[in-house]
């Protein structure tokens, strides 16, 4: 197997740039950027081609602009599986509701195998097993809960001692925001499940919940059922991120609250 000291040899032989100009270059790019860090000595180019030298972030990234190769491809070259930033940020527990934020990572292509509504695979409309398609598209959490570009959203994750929205979102779900809904909805729902979710950051931290404005104050519902009591907050010291506009939540029946006492106490009122 090729080793990647070899691969970014081989792309500055097919550029045919001589150890001189890839230092020349990496000196104008470390002039523009202001950090010498990005600059690479003849020396140290020789060690990653020949000595296998991992370079650092830094140089990465000269060496990705001077090649024209995706810098997130030459981290996966030396062992960065970029692509399982979400998946394996999903496996570290965490017990404060919070945003995800991976450029990217986790992202599907828009020529990648993920489940389309479009390619006739299977009727959205109909409760089917999808087990066995799972392994031709790939565990995609959100990739078929919305048909629009998934790029457009952003995700976040309700902490596993977030019990405010419970049942409609358990602790560990993870949901998908869309930044363009912003503005509290007032009106135009039946019920509590058709009314709408905003994730909110203040002050303290996140919370997801429903949202109304009144007197001049932000407050944000929880759940009857979860016994966790509104938030009264300042609207401008808090900034609505986006609408949830999609869920993927496991149904774990073992993992019950213990006590009501253990429901995610409110922030602070910003008085």
């Amino acid at each position: 197997m090729e080793r990647p000291g070899e691969k970014l040899k081989r792309l500055r032989e097919r550029l045919k740039l001589t150890y001189r100009d890839v230092e020349k270059a990496s000196q104008e790019i470390a002039s523009r950027r202001g950090n010498d860090e990005f600059a690479i000595a003849l020396s140290r180019l020789a060690d990653i081609e020949n000595k296998q030298t991992v370079p650092t972030i830094f140089r990465i990234y000269t060496l990705s602009v001077i090649y024209r190769v995706d810098y997130q491809e030459v981290l996966r070259w030396y062992g960065v599986p970029v692509e399982m930033a979400g998946s394996d940020a999903l496996r570290v527990g965490i017990r404060q509701t919070h945003p995800i934020q991976f450029t990217g990572a986790d992202s599907p292509e828009p020529d990648s195998n993920e489940p389309s509504f479009r390619d006739g695979s299977f009727d959205p409309k109909r409760t089917v097993f999808l087990n066995h398609v799972l392994g031709r598209w790939g565990k995609q959490g959100f990739a078929f809960l919305n048909s629009s570009d998934l790029r457009q959203h952003r995700y976040g994750f309700i902490g596993l001692e977030d019990w405010s929205m419970h049942p409609i979102l358990r602790p560990g779900a993870l949901v998908l925001i869309d930044p363009s809904r912003r503005k509290i909805a007032i009106a135009g729902w039946v019920s509590e499940v058709d009314r709408p979710i905003y994730f909110v950051e203040h002050r303290d931290g996140y919370r997801c919940g429903w949202c109304s404005l009144s007197g001049g104050r932000l407050i944000i519902e929880a759940h009857p059922s979860s016994q966790v009591p509104p938030s009264v907050l300042d609207p401008n010291l808090t900034d609505i991120l986006g609408q949830v506009t999609g869920v993927a939540m496991l149904l774990d029946v073992r993992k019950r609250r213990h006590a009501r006492g253990g429901a995610t106490p409110a922030a602070s009122p910003d008085l």
